[in-house]
């Protein structure tokens, strides 16, 4: 990547191939960051690096990296490689997300996809990174979703291999798990480290068909990030937010005993993997 320009704020953005993930990498672009913008895989990149050239941003001013969250051993290689290339990071968007998957689906490190993909990928890159966004004073914008409310995080069966499968559930407990997540980080993590989470839109972004909004433009919602992404905007630290207003979250969110429950069950998989 090439060297910014003094100043500039370096910008991290994962799930850019997708259309939250680009809108939001867009609007970092017209802001003059120099980005690191996160895809699936090889392919991905290329094409979201040829749209973001097509749309007039400067591909100097940008750097692909790849990593399938599908594959913990991928997440954890990306983020050995943005530790060591990383003195300081001044933006974390957590934006790669997937909908609830139509059937029971399990990945090859064992869990259940839409969690893996939604919270333990975000979790285990954004732990990585922690030292390089506090030596910034950095912020960590998570995006989450209004129906983490309706979720629940059964210890007991979080890969969804007994009982009814639902994806709206499994989908609920990703994104409660994520908010819970980022809750603690602001609690827990290192000083000068900034984060929160958001639900930016109308619509479940990684679900529109439920409201009917499949081809609804990310600009709004790529505009609310990088709005609690500037420093000179006064956040809650660790607070959840719908658009640009602070909310309240479920209730386990606001539960210090089953947020450091769920800190020890995922960290304990950052030390065993």
């Amino acid at each position: 990547m090439s060297a910014s320009v003094p100043g500039d704020r370096l910008v991290l953005v994962t799930g850019a191939d997708g259309r939250l993930g680009y809108s939001t990498a867009l609007r970092f672009a017209a802001e003059g960051a120099s980005l690191i913008l996160h895809t699936h895989d090889r392919h991905n990149a290329e094409r979201t690096l040829d749209r973001l050239v097509a749309d007039g941003i400067d591909p100097r001013s940008i750097r692909m990296v790849t990593a399938d969250f599908r594959r913990l051993g991928e997440v954890d290689e990306l983020a050995t490689r943005l530790c060591a290339e990383l003195p300081a990071l001044d933006v974390l968007v957590n934006a790669a997300s997937v909908p609830g998957a139509p059937g029971r689906t399990h990945t090859e490190d064992g869990f259940e996809l839409t969690l893996q993909v939604n919270y333990l990928a975000p979790q285990r890159l954004t732990m990585a990174l922690v030292d390089a966004l506090a030596a910034a004073r950095g912020r960590v914008v998570s995006v989450t979703s209004r129906m983490h409310v309706g979720g629940n995080i059964d210890y007991s069966d979080l890969d969804r291999k007994r009982g009814i499968y639902a994806p709206t559930a499994v989908y609920a407990q990703s994104k409660l798990a994520l908010t819970m997540f980022t809750r603690s980080l602001a609690e827990t993590g290192p000083g000068g480290l900034t984060a929160v989470s958001v639900h930016p839109a109308e619509f479940e972004i990684d679900m529109p068909y439920l409201r009917s909004h499949i081809d609804a433009p990310m600009e709004e919602a790529a505009e609310v990030i990088a709005t609690l992404a500037d420093p000179a905007f006064p956040v809650l630290d660790g607070g959840y937010y719908v658009g640009t207003e602070s909310a309240i979250p479920a209730g386990l969110v606001r539960n210090s005993r089953a947020r450091t429950r769920l800190a020890a069950w995922s960290n304990g998989l950052l030390v065993t993997a």
